[in-house]
């Protein structure tokens, strides 16, 4: 299976949005991952319904919505009116993650499950083979260019474990750090989807980094 890049929206410059959402479009990216902070659950606020309008009325690829937001459950078929093909919640804000990840199925979404860096893969045991994605916070939710937290490699290898212990098709996505210093090695542990953010969007030539990005880990 070909490893995916997916450029985060994060990082783009919002006073031209669309200009950065046609550059992921002509790239060879994958995936846009769109985060959604509400100030609560991380201690920032990024943006809502209808800049994800926005984007996806320009978006021409799977739109990846990570929602780093209290009480998810409010918004599901929000989010999939908007167009989101994954949404992705945190196991640390959901009282009944099961509830959650079949309401966001029952859209007809893909459901996706992050953990943040200090909560253990194990306790995905009992529900990975009700999920379509695993995020893999390699740095604490709420900012983007922090550093790359290196424990993330062991999870990697534990996770790629349970999902082929189960015959699991769940996607490993790393989200925080990403670069081309570390991209390889996380492919190599067994990561399917690399989010980059500042990485891409910071570079003097974003469609080049993205290339260069996917020549590394193909």
């Amino acid at each position: 299976m070909s490893k995916l890049i997916a450029p985060s929206i994060l990082a783009a410059d919002f006073a031209n949005l669309q200009r950065d959402v046609e550059m992921v479009n002509a790239s060879q990216a994958d995936w846009f991952h769109i985060d959604i902070m509400d100030g609560v659950f991380v201690p920032n606020i990024s943006f809502g319904m209808p800049v994800l309008k926005a984007i996806a009325k320009h978006a021409q690829k799977t739109l990846d919505v990570h929602l780093m937001i209290v009480d998810p459950d409010r918004y599901i078929q929000t989010f999939a009116d908007l167009g989101a093909t994954i949404l992705t919640v945190h196991y640390e804000a959901c009282t009944h993650l099961h509830r959650t990840l079949q309401a966001i199925k029952a859209t007809g979404m893909q459901a996706g499950i992050a953990l943040n860096p200090h909560t253990p893969v194990s306790v995905l045991e009992d529900i990975i083979e009700d999920t379509d994605l695993v995020c893999l916070m390699s740095v604490n939710p709420g900012f983007g260019g922090q550093s790359f937290i290196e424990t993330t490699y062991k999870k990697v290898k534990q996770l790629r474990s349970m999902i082929d212990t189960s015959n699991s098709n769940c996607k490993i996505e790393i989200d925080g750090g990403v670069t081309d210093k570390n991209a390889k090695a996380l492919t190599d542990a067994g990561a399917d989807v690399l989010v980059a953010g500042s990485f891409v969007f910071r570079s003097e030539n974003p469609t080049q980094t993205i290339q260069n990005l996917k020549q590394i880990v193909d």
